[in-house]
């Protein structure tokens, strides 16, 4: 068997240091859990760290089940740093909300180790460990906010819906399997084509969609992302979506690309009613997260459109180039705005939730707090996609690449689709700065360092776009 373990040298170092990280906890006095917040995080930078001197390798491992390539480098990479965001969100939430535990960052560790395991399998079955070992802690962190009713409902219902999906995943295994006698991609692709192989097929696309709360595989999102731990929330809607991206990604493109004929116009349908149901559902919500919630389905569904032409070898490099600078894009974008979330939401001890997340609660903002009203506008705006913001040129170039496969109709949907969206986030803009209200924040230094980072990187990033651009285009490259 080839072996060759520096392939998964920061995956190895990340569940150590994880493992290592839960002893280490019993002997930290429960008022001083910061410090394990602080080892995790430099776990995840010395982890970030041995990833980027990777850049460059091409390898594969474990008889071809793992694969070391510029697409999992940039994926694994921006992973990372969400879980940087992440830590960095968490770290006075939880104490604020009473709910500080030092088994909360293990659990973070551990689902990132998944999520970067998945952005390098080539093997049906590394798929579906990594997708276990991703969502298994993440099920206990969106009910880490015990005994808060909402907490452990939304931890409950992910955990059965999840358990769902997962069953989709592993009978679509089983198909292709049946169909091909191997689960390796290299090896499905260089099977025939047949029905059992496309239900295969289309069985692994409703587990991933699943991940990716694409429409109408979403009913799970908006509770989930209202009952659990924000701080939660936002690692959730950030690092799961990069890494089922980058599995429906690397499963499509390497193991069905004959599929393509059929399977086109499924992911287009899919795309397109991912981007109506997430935008036209926002509308109506009244609670910041639950509309941030439905946001992020929207978006799943411009992602979504970067993967339509996996099968057209002359535009898929570039629409999935397209693809991943928008994830990069959202990723900043939507931890920025999260982060404002959370410096605005209270305890409330009678009820063990937290206050402070309808919108109504964000009038007046600008007049108390210019800074953080200021932020969360350009946040609010690169959703929109409107310039000078990052999530504009990540539009910008989706919408060019989905002309440029053909699929116009697929374009003018995403263009009018986020004029609707326009709506909803614009209303919380009126709120800060056109009515009036007595808002309270809760100044926190890491809080509060995210919140301008994001900030400042969603405008300044946006007039050198071109070298996030070049970076993930070169990361796919070599995949196709």
């Amino acid at each position: 068997m080839q072996l060759d373990f520096s392939i998964i040298l920061p995956l190895t170092i990340l569940i150590a240091w994880a493992c290592a990280l839960l002893l280490v906890d019993l002997f930290i006095p429960k008022e001083r859990k910061g410090i394990t917040a602080f080892l995790a995080a430099l776990g995840l930078a010395l982890t970030l760290g041995f990833t980027v001197t990777q850049i460059g390798r091409e390898a594969t491992s474990f008889n071809g089940m793992v694969t070391l390539d510029g697409f999992a480098t940039f994926t694994s990479a921006l992973i990372l740093v969400s879980g940087l965001l992440g830590i960095a969100l968490a770290y006075g939430y939880l104490k604020r909300m009473g709910i500080e535990r030092g088994e909360y960052y293990a659990l973070m560790l551990f689902s990132i180790t998944g999520m970067l395991l998945m952005t390098q399998a080539s093997d049906l079955i590394i798929v579906f460990l990594a997708l276990e070992l991703l969502s298994i802690p993440l099920y206990v962190l969106a009910a880490f906010a015990r005994p808060n009713l909402q907490s452990e409902e939304a931890g409950l219902k992910y955990f059965l819906l999840g358990s769902f999906s997962t069953g989709f995943i592993v009978y679509g295994i089983a198909l292709v399997f049946g169909a091909t006698g191997t689960t390796s991609l290299s090896g499905i692709l260089a099977s025939p084509s047949s029905l059992i192989l496309t239900i295969g097929a289309a069985l692994l696309l409703i587990g991933f969609g699943f991940k990716i709360a694409a429409v109408p595989f979403h009913m799970w999102t908006p509770d989930v992302y209202q009952g659990s731990p924000s701080a939660v929330t936002a690692f959730m809607s950030s690092g799961a979506k990069i890494a089922g991206f980058a599995a429906l990604l690397r499963v499509f493109a390497l193991a069905f690309p004959n599929l393509s004929a059929d399977l086109t116009d499924i992911l287009w349908a899919l795309s397109a009613l991912t981007m109506i149901v997430g935008n036209f559902s926002a509308i109506s919500q009244t609670n910041i997260k639950r509309m941030l919630a439905y946001s992020s389905i929207a978006h799943a569904g411009y992602i979504l459109m970067a993967f339509v032409p996996f099968g057209n070898k002359e535009v898929v490099a570039t629409s999935v180039a397209a693809g991943l600078f928008y994830l990069f894009a959202y990723v900043l974008t939507n931890f920025g705005a999260w982060s404002v979330v959370i410096a605005l939401e209270k305890s409330d001890p009678s009820t063990g939730s937290g206050r402070g997340l309808e919108i109504s609660d964000y009038m007046g903002l600008a007049k108390k707090y210019p800074a953080h009203a200021a932020a969360m506008t350009i946040f609010m705006l690169s959703l929109i996609g409107f310039p000078p913001t990052l999530g504009m040129v990540g539009k910008f170039y989706l919408f060019s690449s989905a002309i440029e496969g053909g699929f116009v109709g697929l374009a003018v949907i995403g263009v009018l689709t986020s004029l609707v969206s326009a709506y909803y986030y614009l209303r919380i803009v009126v709120n800060m700065y056109m009515r009036e209200g007595d808002p309270t924040i809760e100044r926190e230094p890491w809080l509060d360092i995210t919140t301008a980072v994001m900030a400042v990187a969603t405008v300044a990033l946006s007039f050198v776009p071109q070298w996030i651009f070049q970076l993930a285009g070169s990361a796919v490259l070599k995949l196709f």
